[in-house]
């Protein structure tokens, strides 16, 4: 899995490298601008969103399947100064940039900040009308990645990814394999009213948070093993799973306002919401977040009960599940949701298991 960027000096053999930022920070910091610098990759967390992500692009999509790439690409030159609809993980971005200003008022110098980088398969002449959207919105995107049909993941260990947000279920398959947390996004059915001033950030556990390990168990031997197996290893902590270094990466950045006394109004909030029961398997799951160092602000033990409503109370700017029924559900109450294509969760709907193409 990706790991937390560290903050300690660099290497000897990075002298280069930060002669480099240095001589490009004090370019920056000469030139008059309103608009902040971007972090350096090293210390920031990297959160790469396609553009499909970020704009709502299904009409253009849609010229793309039907009349093939270049009808797509003249499309988008003669509609440039047309600013694009918001996506899915447009609020979430807006989201991120709030806490960035946060940041910034109490820790002026700090390269410890979100760094939001473009990551999309575009032809880079369509870059014009993505650039022009982003002003538009005034986002603070700086980076961009444009592979011209090819795929990006490639990219992002280059880009030093922290979490990568795609429409492309198969490019989020392929970054969760290499070891990069990912996620599919989902619109949400309906439009619930999202914190302007907190970024919220809901959980499931098994299989995102935590590796499926225990859901196995459910699976394959039934519930009653299951709490058998959780009681019997409750002091043993759970291994990773693939959103366990996103959720690092929040609490690093959660700590910066603690340390300001301000851990009653910090601008980052995170949620657990999960099936599981909390007095029968709740205890080794936050053991395991103790173990972790990590805090989580709220915990939410379900016990099988359907997780939209209370998504809806929490109005998060987004929720990951591995399971697609409960995306769904949180789509039809207005959540905005990403899909996490992890763990033996994949081979099951609502508890049956999908039959599976024969081999070959």
């Amino acid at each position: 899995m990706s790991e937390i960027k560290l903050t300690e000096s660099a290497p000897t053999e990075d002298n280069g490298e930060e002669k480099d930022w240095a001589a490009a920070k004090a370019f920056f910091d000469n030139l008059k601008t309103n608009k902040p610098r971007p972090p350096k990759p090293r210390y920031a967390v990297t959160i790469a969103v396609s553009s499909r992500t970020l704009f709502n692009m299904v009409k253009e999509r849609k010229i793309y399947q039907d009349e093939g790439l270049e009808k797509y690409v003249a499309y988008q030159m003669e509609h440039e100064s047309e600013p694009l609809m918001p996506g899915a993980a447009f609020p979430f971005v807006q989201a991120l940039m709030n806490v960035n200003s946060r940041l910034r008022q109490l820790y002026p110098d700090s390269e410890e900040l979100f760094d939001i980088v473009l990551m999309t398969n575009n032809h880079a002449q369509v870059g014009v009308r993505l650039i022009n959207s982003i002003n538009h919105y005034d986002l603070s995107i700086e980076r961009f990645c444009m592979t011209g049909g090819e795929s990006p993941i490639g990219y992002l260990k280059a880009y030093m990814t922290n979490l990568y947000l795609s429409k492309d279920s198969d490019k989020v398959t392929e970054a969760i394999e290499e070891g990069i947390a990912a996620a599919t996004m989902f619109t949400a059915d309906s439009e619930n009213e999202l914190s302007k001033t907190q970024l919220r950030v809901a959980f499931d556990g098994d299989a995102v948070l935590f590796s499926d390990e225990s859901e196995i168990i459910v699976k394959q031997h039934g519930l009653d093993t299951f709490f058998e197996h959780e009681k019997e290893f409750e002091n043993k902590p759970l291994a990773q799973g693939p959103l366990k270094c996103f959720l690092e990466a929040l609490g690093k950045l959660q700590r910066k306002f603690i340390a300001k006394n301000e851990r009653l109004n910090c601008p980052i909030r995170t949620f657990l919401v999960t099936a599981r029961s909390a007095a029968s398997s709740g205890a080794r799951v936050l053991k395991t977040l103790r173990s972790w160092g990590l805090e989580i602000d709220e915990a939410l033990f379900l016990a099988g009960a359907p997780k939209g409503p209370l998504l809806e109370k929490i109005k998060p700017h987004i929720f990951f599940d591995d399971q697609m029924f409960h995306i769904e559900g949180a789509q039809q109450m207005g959540t905005i949701s990403a899909h996490v294509p992890y763990g033996i969760g994949q081979k099951y709907h609502k508890g049956k298991l999908i039959e599976q193409p024969p081999k070959k």
